[in-house]
């Protein structure tokens, strides 16, 4: 019969719902949280490939990384059922000096939230320094965040947005108003003319590219946020092709894994001569525009460095204005 090790009880754990990352969202902070860890380098094997177990027609995802900021490390954890059409999401925050577990927080809200502010702060890198015409292809939540969350860290002169069902972009417009110049439009083509921003956040039914590269006016940012997988398609070859510059926050994952890279690569374009890290860009290391006509995208797939930093800044929040649940929690002295 094993005995169990003896184990320390220490500080113990915050447990944040949903109702509680709700109201601890902030943009700038989410920003700033990730402006500064994409600022410090990070091994690959500080933020591993994501891993799947998959069961009959479940998969459980887990994306896991220790941040080079130090603070904490953590995993979010993805259970997904194809059948019953529902998800669950979970992060665990662990210190990384003395390894509690500092946190559990319900992670349903969190890839929205990392997924906006990354992109923000690559448009902040990105864009010309004025008050930015944006175009926004598709008025689901991804589209929703990453706008709500540019507009807290730029100007935004105007706003012209497209998905195909009028409801669904009359409804996106009139959310933001009275506060922001926006209006829905008729066409993808007429959302992104003349913009210097262009965030995709939308696919077609028949995964056919939402975005045509010939659209676009010289100097143009592109956000492509969509599509993450390889039979996934937002932007056309062309885009990939008229851009000089792609940043990537998981550079292999978006050259190998995404459809968009998959179709211009097989159309003869040299995605990967011109990718660069997002961290190479924060960090001042890439200058992506040799000319202000230049056109330059940046593209995610996500990252457990994002969720986990954005968890630990809730996190923080948190503890500042007394949220969440207090759970007891132990730690296990390894023997060497």
């Amino acid at each position: 019969m094993h005995h169990a090790q003896k184990s320390q009880v220490i500080a113990p754990t915050l447990f944040l719902s949903d109702a509680d990352v709700a109201s601890l969202a902030d943009w700038s902070t989410a920003v700033a949280a990730l402006a500064e860890a994409y600022a410090h380098p990070a091994s690959d094997a500080m933020v591993p490939p994501r891993s799947m177990a998959r069961g009959d027609g479940i998969w459980l995802r887990s994306l896991t990384a220790v941040p080079p900021t130090g603070g904490h490390m953590g995993c979010k954890l993805i259970a997904a059922s194809m059948r019953a059409r529902c998800a669950s999401y979970l992060i665990a925050l662990f210190n990384q000096q003395t390894m509690a577990l500092s946190a559990l927080i319900d992670g349903n809200r969190v890839t929205g939230l990392r997924t906006a502010a990354t992109a923000a702060l690559a448009v902040d890198l990105l864009a010309p320094k004025r008050a930015l015409r944006v175009g926004v292809i598709g008025s689901g939540f991804e589209a929703r965040g990453a706008l709500d969350c540019l507009k807290s860290v730029r100007d935004v002169a105007h706003v012209r947005v497209f998905s195909p069902t009028p409801a669904s972009r009359e409804r996106f417009a009139e959310s933001f108003r009275p506060g922001l110049d926006i209006q829905a439009v008729n066409s993808a083509q007429e959302a992104v003319q003349d913009c210097d921003v262009v965030i995709c956040a939308a696919r077609s039914r028949d995964e056919s590219p939402v975005l045509q590269g010939a659209w676009l006016c010289p100097g143009a940012t592109v956000v492509s946020l969509g599509s993450t997988l390889p039979e996934q398609r937002e932007v056309d070859p062309v885009t990939m092709e008229r851009a000089v510059c792609i940043v990537a926050d998981m550079p292999q994952e978006v050259l190998h894994d995404t459809g968009d890279a998959i179709a211009a690569i097989s159309a003869g374009v040299y995605v990967a001569d011109k990718l660069v890290a997002l961290s190479d860009l924060v960090a001042g290391r890439v200058n992506p525009r040799q000319k202000e006509s230049d056109i330059v995208l940046y593209k995610s797939v996500g990252s457990a460095l994002q969720d986990v930093v954005i968890a630990q800044a809730l996190y923080e929040r948190a503890r500042q204005q007394g949220l969440g649940i207090e759970l007891p929690a132990s730690i296990v002295p390894v023997s060497k």
